[in-house]
């Protein structure tokens, strides 16, 4: 158990107790709320990166074959099967003069910069060697993003009690994710012929080390404006594997678990794949940063609406519309003509405005499953809530590479060369039926979702009694 030595480090029960009562009526400042948010813009300097350019960089950039590189992508994330709940066991058990989680931030963002540069790095080897490198790198990246990404995500469980305050916090979150997202969709391709020259992997090392100093800014900030409230229950004595048994008795957790992996293969399979749409199928590769980047302002307008639209439709429902309407839109856009640029664009535009609210509504029911857990057990373990759940997502996020990659193999893909029908038409199905028809299975999926707003009222109630008494 990580034990950071330093002033202030005694905390007895009576404080704990009482920070929690405190933390149940608080109303987070403005700054800092949009501290802890700036953090998702230097996550998504990466995030984004891997989602949009990672596989055409492996593909196009570095030469490897697709079909290898989409293996290579899902079987990384078998790592994160043991990495992604581990990291949340260590930080829920982390005791610092900073707290459980915003020390991570301080000292994890040097390590993430120095394997995101390694990883966009094309080494001087054979095609062998350089599937190795992507394996070895991309590894190692990933286990230092886990190292940042868990105890940033747990964060906002313990800064607040309160669930539309959560919401909002979270808002303001993928606001900046997605500004982030914006960043990268409308620079990097700009930055690498810009910085490396007329040499392409050069400009992508130093784009990605212009990344990894901002985000290392962005980390910086978040610890140095937010605040932890919320203490376990001072009794609480828990190991991880009944961490996990809590997670896995907990139906809500269960079903935002899958929820997540089925969303992130509808986003990560439009955007990994609408690279691929624009250059081959459109043949307009020039609007990419155009498409990518007004998405990604849709995205964030769509996040920035979930403060409003939770006061008037609870979470649950508001997903199930949100998934079911993306659904429809993608498959509308398969029959799209590839000369209709402007309506191609309007419906990229509503797809992303009807997935913003999808990530800050997922992660602030992350925080309400872990007061349902200490509800229902009297333990409580918030990084282990959401480090289980990111799992999820990067699964799904690499999944959806790996369709990707094996689909464009198995049709015959071949990189910056014209394209076969079958291949143009396997790149409009990954960016439009395919996503939409996952889109509409996440919408059936949230019907099962039990903790509705009465429901989530009740369990707040009693959980703020226990802690009055208790304090």
């Amino acid at each position: 158990m990580p034990v950071f030595r330093g002033k202030g480090m005694r905390q007895d029960q009576d404080m704990a107790g009482a920070g929690n009562k405190r933390a149940t009526a608080v109303r987070l400042p403005l700054h800092e709320k949009i501290g802890y948010g700036i953090g998702d813009f230097g996550f998504n300097l990466y995030w984004a990166n891997i989602s949009a350019f990672l596989l055409i960089f492996y593909t196009d950039v570095m030469g490897l074959a697709a079909g290898a590189v989409g293996t290579m992508m899902l079987v990384t994330k078998l790592v994160d099967a043991v990495t992604d709940p581990f990291m949340g066991a260590i930080a829920d058990r982390t005791r610092s003069r900073w707290g459980r989680f915003r020390p991570y931030l301080l000292f994890g963002a040097l390590p993430l910069a120095f394997t995101g540069v390694l990883t966009w790095t094309v080494p001087d080897l054979d095609g062998g060697g350089r599937l190795l490198w992507a394996y070895a790198t991309f590894t190692l990246m990933m286990l230092a993003y886990t190292v940042l990404s868990m105890p940033y995500s747990a964060l906002s469980g313990v800064m607040t009690a309160d669930s539309q305050q959560r919401t909002t916090l979270i808002s303001f979150r993928f606001i900046a994710a997605f500004a982030g997202t914006t960043v990268v969709s409308w620079l990097t391709l700009d930055l690498v012929r810009w910085l490396g020259r007329g040499n392409e992997p050069l400009g992508w090392q130093l784009t990605l080390g212009l990344y990894g100093i901002i985000a290392a800014a962005c980390f910086a900030a978040v610890f140095l404006s937010t605040r932890e409230r919320i203490e376990p229950p001072a009794q609480q004595r828990s190991t991880m594997r009944q961490d996990v048994l809590d997670l896995l008795r907990n139906r809500p957790w269960l079903v935002l678990f899958v929820l997540a992996l089925i969303i992130m293969v509808t986003i990560v399979m439009r955007s990994g794949s609408l690279v691929y749409y624009l250059k081959y199928h459109v043949a307009r590769p020039e609007l990419t940063g155009l498409f990518l980047g007004s998405y990604s302002l849709a995205l964030a307008a769509g996040a920035a609406s979930t403060p409003l639209l939770t006061r008037f439709i609870d979470k649950r429902r508001l997903l199930i519309w949100l998934m079911a309407g993306v659904g429809v839109l993608s498959c509308a856009m398969y029959f799209v003509p590839k000369e209709a640029i402007g309506t191609m664009l309007a419906l990229n535009l509503l797809i992303g405005l009807l997935l913003g609210p999808k990530s800050p509504l997922a992660f602030s029911m992350y925080a309400d499953c872990a007061d349902y857990t200490e509800w229902k057990t009297g333990r409580r373990a918030t990084a282990m809530t959401f480090a289980a759940a990111a799992f999820s997502q990067k699964f799904g996020g690499a999944l959806a590479s790996a369709v990707i990659a094996w689909m464009l193999a198995a049709m015959g893909y071949v990189a910056n060369q014209a394209q076969s029908d079958a291949s143009r038409h396997g790149i409009v199905l990954l960016l439009t039926v395919i996503p939409g028809v996952v889109a509409l299975v996440a919408a059936w999926v949230m019907r099962f979702y039990p903790l509705d707003d009465p429901t989530l009222a009740r369990v707040q109630a009693e959980l703020q009694a226990r802690r009055e008494a208790m304090a």
